[in-house]
């Protein structure tokens, strides 16, 4: 009887998960690099939670079957329900709470994976990397200035020049509920509707508001309800909140001045600027604005959002804002925070759409070919040489002995050198070193392969004792 042959697994992937592939994965982490940097520069601590907590921990203690099911939720191996973490908030105030000698206030970062049971769209995907960013224990609103400097701060390194950090206040938000006449219990709802202003626009949340609407899917986006007069009001105050005219914070207190949270909010905005003038953060890099919400309901005062010029579309890239009553779901007492997170893989497809940021196709800037392989003890010389002066190099490892097959190896994964020796060359004590990097670029201006190799730094023979001083030159590397 014939064997049956084993059904082969079709190779795909999850719908709203992907893989990265290297050069993106190197671009990757060269980005988090720079944002570790300029984080830790200005005195913030490294850290990280578990990516599985108990459901309670992420839902509070009055979830249901249904609340689990809009997150990865599962029953765990201890017969308890658990769930991948989707944001890092909520990990840190647990984590606070259960550390009660932790020094405050506490400055800190952490970044990993998080995971959310969102519809799949044009980069918005199930599983994604956050970049999170606190400080927790004090209601000082310099501590929300001194976010703010750090997200300027943090872009301006990225090398991205037209963005803007713009913030409100939820307080602002809270008084405009009372000033429409909109019960308490709603104005979440509502927020989180208003919230969608800069991707819907106006007329979309408007209806939204009242009897609904059509989405450019065709889906039946459900309305709240909203009585015509209590939309009436909220216009009023987006004709205010969208109005490049004259000063927001003046204009807010002039609308709701009469509302007591209303004029909290003002108040804490004008410490903020004060603050942010002070620490010499560029005033065309931030601004007030109204119609900054965020549609979390754990917010209660100053929020951030940041917005690319050159690229609109792409939405927020690094938002956040106070949350001093997070903590309070662990503990009897509240512990004021506030903190901003960075969508790590948003903001590296803007940088890439932006060109501040390259696309490396190598970590090995020097491949050593193999011509001869009774000189391989030659050859793994050469790559230790190089790797001991901190250059990073390999040796290739593949089958052939064809020179032309290693060469286009090292031109397809993105290796910049190749360094090429043979019996003569040791002997000589001389190496030829091709510069795969330039030669891209020559080949592009011409096809006369002689007029080619002619070019400077295309192909060179020299000293063997002279290659790492040779390399560091064109590499620019200490």
């Amino acid at each position: 009887m014939a064997k049956q042959k084993d059904k082969k697994v079709k190779p795909q992937v999850l719908k709203g998960f992907r893989d990265y592939p290297p050069s993106e994965q190197i671009a990757r982490e060269a980005m988090i690099a720079k944002v570790r940097e300029v984080f830790e520069l200005m005195g913030f601590l490294p850290f990280q939670t578990a990516s599985l907590e108990f459901a309670e921990t992420l839902l509070g203690s009055h979830y249901t079957e249904d609340s689990l099911a809009e997150l990865f939720g599962f029953r765990g191996p201890d017969e308890v329900e658990v769930a991948l973490r989707y944001e890092f908030t909520l990990s840190l105030a647990r984590y606070v709470a259960a550390n009660p000698t932790l020094a405050l206030p506490f400055r800190c970062y952490q970044y990993g994976n998080v995971w959310r049971v969102d519809k799949p769209g044009p980069g918005r995907y199930r599983e994604f990397m956050q970049f999170d960013i606190d400080i927790v224990g004090t209601q000082n609103l310099l501590a929300d200035a001194e976010i703010i400097a750090v997200m300027v701060t943090t872009l301006e390194r990225l090398g991205i020049k037209n963005f803007k950090v713009r913030y409100s206040d939820r307080k602002i938000l809270n008084g405009l509920i009372q000033f429409a006449g909109i019960p308490q219990q709603k104005g979440l709802e509502v927020m989180r509707v208003i919230d969608k202003l800069e991707r819907q626009g106006r007329e979309a949340v408007l209806l939204e508001l009242g009897p609904g609407r059509i989405d450019k899917s065709g889906d039946k986006i459900k309305g709240l309800e909203l009585e015509t007069k209590q939309i009436d009001q909220i216009a009023r105050f987006l004709n205010v909140a969208e109005s490049h005219e004259g000063d927001p914070i003046q204009k807010a207190e002039e609308l709701l001045g009469d509302i007591e949270v209303s004029q909290e909010g003002v108040t804490e905005l004008c410490e903020i600027q004060s603050y942010l003038s002070h620490m010499k953060v560029p005033e065309d890099k931030t601004e007030v604005d109204l119609t900054v919400v965020r549609g979390l309901g754990y917010y209660t005062g100053p929020v951030f959002e940041t917005s690319l010029l050159d690229l609109t579309e792409f939405g927020s890239v690094f938002s956040g804002g106070r949350y001093d009553n997070l903590v309070e779901r662990f503990l009897n007492r509240s512990i004021p925070a506030t903190g901003s997170s960075i969508g790590i893989d948003r903001l590296l497809a803007a940088l890439i759409e932006l060109k501040a940021l390259s696309l490396p196709q190598a970590t090995s800037q020097v491949l050593v070919t193999v011509m001869d392989r009774e000189r391989l003890p030659d050859y793994l010389d050469i790559v230790r040489q190089l790797r001991e002066a901190g250059i990073p190099s390999e040796i290739y490892l593949g089958d052939t002995k064809n020179l032309t097959k290693q060469i286009k190896y090292g031109d397809k994964v993105g290796i910049p050198f190749v360094v090429i020796a043979g019996s003569d060359e040791f002997e000589s004590g001389t190496v030829t070193v091709k510069n795969l990097a330039v030669g891209r670029e020559k080949a592009l201006q011409t096809s006369d392969r002689e007029e080619w190799l002619k070019a400077e730094q295309i192909q060179e023979t020299i000293p063997l004792s002279s290659l790492i001083g040779y390399l560091r030159k064109y590499m620019q590397r200490p």
